[in-house]
């Protein structure tokens, strides 16, 4: 018998001496961090609403537990108990039953409702019907992806069984070595920014954290996989995945093909926007004439592995490390990850991208924590005069150059990126227009825009807090609000907005480097009267970074198809309104770790061009009296 199997059966024994004796307990199993328990007495188990709490922390393990498939009532049967239980106004949607693990998918507009108060109204599903309740949100706006994501691990239940089984059992091995260290190796994003990756080592364990491309970078796209992982990515124990952006996502899927099968650990919206991106990333490779470095296929094998974690969990993910994920106030879903080594020989935080102030979208970043002794911190804006615009004078500029613009007659074309950005301007916008500070118009939304969104209504939870409070009423729904208009007509429409009404379009991509934004600009590029208004960051070598820097005469693909750039002259007027930046500037940064209670012993200055990661680790070394570190790429650090 393995040590894995043996565990199992003291913790079923453990248990059946924890709970009453007229409640059995058939199998116990892992599945992924939670330790799954089946019993013939479901509606016992639900009845008491604290013997699984105190399992748990008895235990020390996630709890879940679940019917044995004998007791289980038909899914006709349990349809109407359920339905009786759950308030009329939850709005739901769908029941999936799952008859092999005696699951029942909840699908409602209203989850809390379905939830109830400290979980009652669950425990009452489960009392009624027997059935282990799942509850998730149905979109406020519909959103292919979070649809193909949920078809699809379905699809895959099956597999993904197997898998989390597999996880499970390599979680909750035996430890091996009696040695004791903590390595961090830096593969990627030192000294320039793109390309983030780690490995974070023990004598047990290999976690990579993040895997992404430079995009408009020569570099071997998967440097990182190919030649740093050293034996290969099947070396690799888990993966984590701070958030869904391409300079940290996209070679994600690149690990299944050289060999990777664990587990990939990131919270539920990074999930489905790293599928949305990595497609997307795919499909611009392939319009340009390039090789992808992997296929779709990869992509869903990534989203099969993903066991997604809630902010504030802590999970088990190795027999030494437990992961922690708090809010990192960047884009949706991205975290700050914390990871306690050992028996607490060590910790190591890595902020991932993070913003320390709170948006109109997000709480400011969590830097909270039990224990720190080492922190890898981003440096995007770290050089010694990188400070933003403060964000109410942001909006009054912006603000001014629509109202300027509508005056003169023309359009405003906004360049957005299509996670988090495109979000904060149809705020800021939504805003001015209901209080009548800029003129009632429609707002056209182009590119991945519109799916972006969708995604972050469905996880209202992830947003700031009044935020939140808004688009769980429907008619207060800002992102619903009547002037936003999808456009989804192609070529045909963009033609018909360019020669209708005054409007704001907001369209990818936000670096003018391809996508819908080149035809927006044949379109009303010639137009003195329109303004093109930049609101994010311009890399060195983008068109959008010429524009700003004054080109008057740029090239566009030749609408013919022959393969040549034809030369397009720009007459409408440019404007950059900084301030909307969804990194933390030198202050943000500084702050961050000026009010982290306790403050770390090193810093590892990461993700910023060589000036800003030498700044900000020589300012931190000489405010905080703490060792600071700008390393290079492929440098490793050994601590205790």
């Amino acid at each position: 018998m393995s040590t894995v199997d043996q565990q199992l059966e003291e913790l079923q024994d453990k248990i059946v001496d924890e709970i009453p004796p007229d409640i059995s307990v058939t199998e116990v199993k892992y599945e992924g961090p939670e330790l799954v328990v089946y019993t013939r007495d479901p509606k016992q188990f639900a009845e008491d609403g604290d013997l699984i709490r105190s399992l748990a922390s008895k235990l020390r393990k996630r709890i879940t537990v679940r019917p044995d498939p004998d007791v289980l009532s038909t899914p006709e049967r349990a349809r109407e108990q359920i339905m009786d239980v759950i308030p009329d106004d939850a709005g739901v949607t769908d029941l999936d039953f799952h008859e092999d693990t005696g699951e029942v998918v909840i699908e409602a507009q209203k989850p809390g409702l379905v939830i109830g108060r400290h979980g009652s109204t669950l425990r009452e599903i489960t009392t009624e019907a027997g059935w282990t309740p799942e509850v998730v949100r149905t979109p406020p706006i519909e959103s292919s992806t979070v649809s193909n994501v949920r078809n699809f691990l379905k699809q895959e239940r099956d597999d993904r069984r197997d898998i989390l089984e597999k996880v499970g059992r390599q979680i909750h091995r035996e430890e091996m070595s009696d040695d004791e260290y903590v390595r961090i190796t830096t593969l990627g994003c030192c000294r320039e920014v793109g390309r983030a990756s780690f490995i974070l080592s023990t004598p047990e364990t290999r976690i990579l954290i993040d895997s992404g491309d430079k995009p408009g970078s020569d570099d071997v796209p998967y440097l990182q996989v190919q030649e740093a992982l050293g034996a290969g990515a099947a070396t690799i124990d888990a993966v984590v995945l701070t958030h869904a952006h391409l300079d940290h996502s996209a070679l994600i899927p690149l690990l299944f093909k050289y060999g990777y099968d664990g587990p990939i650990y990131t919270t539920e919206p990074t999930r489905d926007l790293m599928g949305l991106l990595t497609l997307d990333y795919l499909d611009v490779a392939a319009k340009e004439g390039r090789t992808p470095p992997y296929d779709s296929e990869m992509v869903r094998e990534a989203i099969k592995h993903t066991i997604p974690l809630e902010y504030g969990d802590v999970t088990d993910i190795a027999p030494d490390v437990k992961l922690t994920f708090h809010n990192a106030g960047h884009i949706l879903g991205s975290a700050v990850s914390h990871f306690h080594i050992g028996d607490g020989l060590y910790n190591v935080a890595f902020s991932g991208d993070i913003h320390y102030e709170d948006t109109r979208l997000f709480n400011g970043a969590v830097n909270d924590f039990p224990r720190v002794e080492t922190l890898v911190l981003e440096s995007t804006y770290g050089g010694r005069n990188d400070y933003q615009t403060d964000q109410e004078d942001s909006e009054e500029t912006l603000k001014e150059v629509i109202n300027e613009t509508y005056e003169d007659g023309g359009k405003i074309l906004i360049p957005a990126f299509a996670v988090g950005r495109s979000q904060e301007m149809m705020l800021v916008i939504e805003e001015a227009m209901r209080n009548g500070d800029i003129p009632e118009m429609p707002v056209h939304l182009d590119g991945m825009i519109w799916e972006a969104t969708a995604i972050h209504t469905t996880y209202p939870e992830y947003l700031r807090d009044d935020l939140k409070d808004r688009i769980f009423h429907e008619d207060e729904n800002p992102f619903l609000a009547d002037q936003f208009n999808h456009i989804d007509g192609g070529e045909d429409e963009r033609k018909e907005v360019a020669d209708g009404e005054q409007c704001i379009i907001l369209s990818t991509s936000g670096m003018v480097t391809g996508g819908p934004i080149m035809s927006w600009l044949e379109h009303l590029g010639p137009d003195p009267d329109s303004t093109m208004t930049f609101v994010g960051y311009q890399a060195q070598g983008t068109l959008g970074r010429r524009i700003q820097s004054g080109w008057d005469e740029i090239p566009m693909p030749d609408s013919r198809g022959n393969g040549r750039n034809e030369r397009l002259t720009l007459k409408m007027d440019t404007e950059t309104v900084d301030g909307f930046s969804g990194h933390a500037d030198r202050q943000g940064l500084e702050d961050f770790v000026r009010t982290m209670n306790p403050r770390p012993e090193k810093v590892l200055c990461v993700h910023g061009d060589e000036r800003s990661t030498q700044d900000l680790s020589s300012a931190l070394y000489h405010e905080f009296n703490m060792r600071t570190f700008a390393p290079k790429n492929l440098e490793t650090f050994r601590f205790v």
